[in-house]
């Protein structure tokens, strides 16, 4: 509607409604009638002929009640029509009682008509059931922008006032959104579900379940199994992929999704294959499309998740065996570290992997991270070497020296983890530091590289920190047998200390609602964040090196200290020397329903007269239990 129709109608309008009140007015006061030249209630602007059109502000409230501009034009003609009945219901009530002073001229009766259309369109201002204003002028896109900041309990209470507000709190880019917002279905387009309503839903519940399986140890485990005579030396997870390097040179990929998956096996480079004997594999390192293995000849293979087969990239490190191997998890890109020498190799858009920074730093290297969530093309490295922490990016020029970001003098990092926006460091104290509370963790900014707060204070030695990348959680564990929980919002003393494992904390990692550790003495503990209890716990024989979860899975790897065992050949068919000596990859899946008789396990099933129902099952504290819908003795 155009500004001048709009000052108009209103002028228009107050004039109606002080011609109104002057009506009644002399309905009531005899002696003033309509028609005299007393009447001060009569405008000239508001008389016009029979022969005249209709007045201005009358097709104006036409086309506000026709909603030119609203797509819910079956909504808004269902509520005239019933609006017009009412009127007519009314009239005919009030035809009998009023017929004598009613019976005026045509000119009046045109008038009325005309005043109709204004005392409708009041209405449906005034009328909290009807229509809203909004509704009629306001356009759809405009009205859906606004419903987009509302969460699913206020569109539910939306879609409860009318059919036009359903309407648009049904809407599936709302539900998409929200969705997206979950954390549910990443990536995923508005085409890519008929309704993103029962999406949200779905995913909700099947989330609910499996928080419910994680407390409760109800679901499958599976050992990763590989052939005699091989000893676990290094594992790495991440989404559906494992990886897992053995003492004889070999490098297996699982692919948890498709296990008959032709990548499950890695050729190794011809330099290490045709060596004898063969060279054991030091570090390995998996993304959602790439894998990497360091040898300890100081050899590089890099492969494809997808093709798997012989090695799209090999090198040879200057300084003998590695000391460290990072590949990032979003980006073509590798780091290395062989004693104070640090490469980094990156992929172009043409599948040409190069060299795109190497530097000796002055210690040799402890621990060496890539930084996620970087732009394509801009890598940075962080490296750990004594008590210094260096940052390495590859735009510097060649003879540039790294930044350093942290250094103590006397005071060794320990371990190291970052995210895409800090980086924690555990920081050994000796001497008069000491005093001063003990071991502390210095966390920095990724963008700033300037410290942001430094938390922890105990007497023993970090051993390992993980930042949650949903939540500003930090958890580490220690050697003095703890697992700390810090919130980086604030400074403060650890949300949560645990006694864990008696043998010093060795793997961790934590969620908004869990902790899941690992401890030298081969215990892997789940526990309950906000209650600090333990919910559960599995063992094996060697110390957890690995732990890693994700949504519904959760993969541990239990690596032996000793590659090569005193006392027992492992390489003769000898099964118990094997198993005990060779290490242990578990990966537990908690996504089965247990309400579902179909999703019982079959262990669960059994009445154990088989041969499988003597097996141990993660769901049941005592093997023998009864559970509901398995088979009676």
């Amino acid at each position: 509607m155009a500004d001048e129709e709009l000052l108009a109608f209103r002028r228009s309008w107050k004039q109606e409604l002080t011609d109104k009140k002057e009506v009644k007015r002399q309905d009531a006061d005899p002696a003033v009638r309509p028609g005299s030249p007393s009447d001060p209630g009569e405008s000239p602007s508001t008389r016009h002929q029979e022969g005249d059109g209709e007045p201005k502000y009358v097709s104006i409230a036409s086309g506000l009640l026709d909603g030119r501009t609203s797509p819910l034009l079956d909504r808004l003609q269902e509520e005239r029509t019933k609006k017009q009945q009412q009127q007519q219901k009314k009239r005919r009530h009030h035809s009998t009682a009023d017929t004598c002073s009613s019976s005026g001229s045509s000119q009046q009766k045109k008038a009325s008509k005309e005043e109709k259309l204004v005392d409708q369109l009041i209405h449906d201002l005034n009328e909290v059931n009807d229509i809203p204003f909004f509704d009629v002028e306001l356009p759809y896109e405009l009205a859906l922008k606004i419903f987009q900041y509302l969460d699913c309990t206020e569109l539910g209470r939306c879609a409860q006032v009318s059919k036009a507000w359903a309407q648009l709190a049904e809407d599936e880019v709302l539900w998409y959104r929200l969705c997206l917002k979950a954390g549910f279905r990443p990536g995923a387009g508005v085409c890519d579900a008929p309704c993103w309503k029962s999406t949200l839903r779905d995913c909700r519940c099947s989330h609910n379940t499996v928080r419910s399986n994680w407390k409760s140890r109800v679901g499958s485990i599976i050992q990763l199994q590989y052939e005699l005579g091989k000893v676990l030396c290094d594992v790495s997870s991440c989404d559906n992929f494992v990886l897992a390097g053995y003492t004889s040179g070999d490098v297996r990929l699982w692919d948890t999704l498709h296990w008959d998956s032709p990548a499950s096996y890695l050729k190794t480079n011809s330099l290490s294959a045709n060596t004898e004997p063969r060279p054991a594999v030091s570090h390995v390192q998996v993304s959602s499309s790439l894998a990497a293995a360091a040898y300890q000849d100081g050899c590089v293979d890099l492969w494809s998740t997808e093709t798997g087969g012989p090695p799209i990239h090999h090198y040879q490190s200057a300084g003998g065996g590695l000391a460290a191997l990072a590949l990032s998890p979003d980006s073509p890109t590798l780091a290395s570290a062989s004693g104070p020498h640090v490469r980094l190799d990156h992929c172009d858009d043409r599948g040409y992997w190069r060299t795109v920074r190497s530097a000796r730093l002055p210690k040799p290297v402890d621990s060496l991270l890539l930084v996620p969530g970087r732009a394509p093309g801009r890598p940075l490295v962080a490296a750990a070497a004594g008590e210094s922490v260096y940052l390495l990016d590859p735009r510097g020029e060649e003879d540039e020296e790294p930044r350093v970001l942290h250094s103590v003098y006397g005071h060794p990092v320990t371990c190291l983890a970052v995210s895409a926006s800090q980086l924690a460091l555990g920081v050994k104290s000796s001497g008069w530091a000491m005093h001063d509370g003990g071991n502390k963790i210095q966390v920095y900014s990724v963008e700033t590289q300037q410290p942001v707060m430094r938390v922890g204070s105990s007497l023993g030695d970090f051993t390992c920190i993980h930042l949650s990348p949903a939540q500003p959680l930090l958890v580490c564990g220690n050697k003095d047998r703890r697992v700390r929980l810090f919130d980086l919002r604030s400074s403060g003393p650890s949300v949560v200390s645990l006694y864990a494992h008696h043998l010093g904390v060795t793997a961790v990692q934590a969620d908004d609602w869990k902790i899941v550790s690992g401890g030298g003495e081969g215990l892997v503990c789940v526990w309950e964040l906000r209650a600090g209890a333990k919910l559960w716990e599995m063992h094996n024989r060697h110390p957890v090196r690995h732990v890693h979860f994700q949504g519904s899975t959760l993969v541990t790897a239990n690596i032996p200290d000793e590659k090569t065992p005193r006392g027992a050949c492992i390489t003769d068919d000898d099964l118990t020397a094997h198993r005990r000596h060779r290490g242990v990859i578990s990966r537990y899946d908690f996504s089965e329903d247990a309400t579902s008789q179909d999703h019982i396990l079959p262990i669960c099933r059994s009445n154990y007269a088989e041969s499988y129902g003597y097996n141990y099952n993660i769901g049941l504290a005592v093997p023998y239990d009864m559970l509901s819908g398995s088979h009676p003795y």
